[in-house]
């Protein structure tokens, strides 16, 4: 564990060499990397993973305010900073995708490349059509606090292993939310950040990113439209690739780990 402000968090650091930093989304943990970090580390570079806050077994403090864009930038700048490590390889997938874009937006100077996995930059997400809305119906049910939560537990976790299509790691999933303000610990992402009222909102959330930036969508990914990532390429002013996976589902790490490690590793030695 280590501490960043108030905040303890686990921290997975393997390897040496350039550094990688890994960020999951909801409702993983460091634990959705498993596949890549021998890879990466075997690949030539230092690979750090942490239990974003909220999730697995970093802290969760209460209150929606807590989760916050801008306070989970400070959290991945200060556990650089907490490790002393200057720039980084940046991999984000879900919502770390979206905080990896911001903290490439952000602190570019801090971020030698990224790559965004499955969700592409926020400012696509308000102007893609109706059937990325429709395939978003579940944010407006997370912002329900207490209805949401009952729901996604109720008669054994019905809802919640309808939603997200029992991938790989479910039962995984099903016990670290399980733990006490776990659920509603996840559920403040999107709470904090997509709210409805966000739509209202005009000009992009997070500027354009300099970084060379690859970007992957699955097209079996049934959360999210492939405009999302294909668009992103407006909000790059760096290189950009982009590479669509045929045959996994949203949790590409998990279902296709063989692939994705063969495109992060050529990419980075680019």
């Amino acid at each position: 564990m280590m501490k960043v402000g108030d905040l303890d968090f686990h921290v997975v650091d393997e390897g040496k060499g350039p550094v990688v930093l890994l960020l999951h989304g909801f409702p993983d943990s460091s634990e959705l990397w498993r596949f890549q970090i021998p890879v990466l580390t075997q690949a030539g570079y230092r690979v750090i993973a942490p239990d974003l806050r909220g999730f697995g077994r970093s802290d969760k403090p209460v209150g929606v305010e807590h989760y916050a864009i801008p306070s989970l930038v400070s959290d991945v700048i200060g556990i650089l900073d907490g490790l002393g490590i200057d720039r980084v390889h940046v991999v984000g997938h879900d919502w770390g995708a979206a905080l990896a874009w911001a903290v490439a937006a952000l602190f570019p100077q801090r971020v030698k490349t990224l790559t965004a996995i499955s969700v592409g930059h926020p400012g696509v997400f308000r102007s893609l059509p109706m059937e990325q809305r429709e395939k978003s119906w579940y944010m407006l049910l997370f912002q329900f606090e207490g209805v949401a939560e009952e729901l996604l537990r109720k008669n054994d976790w019905a809802l919640m292993r309808e939603w997200s299509r029992d991938p790989k790691d479910l039962e995984t999933y099903l016990k670290d939310l399980s733990r006490p303000g776990a659920l509603t610990a996840a559920l403040n992402w999107y709470r904090a950040n997509v709210p409805p009222a966000a739509q209202l909102l005009d000009g992009p959330l997070v500027p354009p990113v300099a970084v060379p930036t690859l970007g992957i969508w699955s097209d079996g990914d049934v959360f999210l439209i492939e405009e999302g990532m294909k668009r992103s390429k407006e909000f790059v002013d760096a290189p950009w690739r982009y590479e669509r996976i045929h045959g996994a589902s949203h949790w590409v790490p998990l279902d296709v780990p063989d692939q994705l490690n063969s495109l992060l590793v050529g990419f980075l030695k680019e």
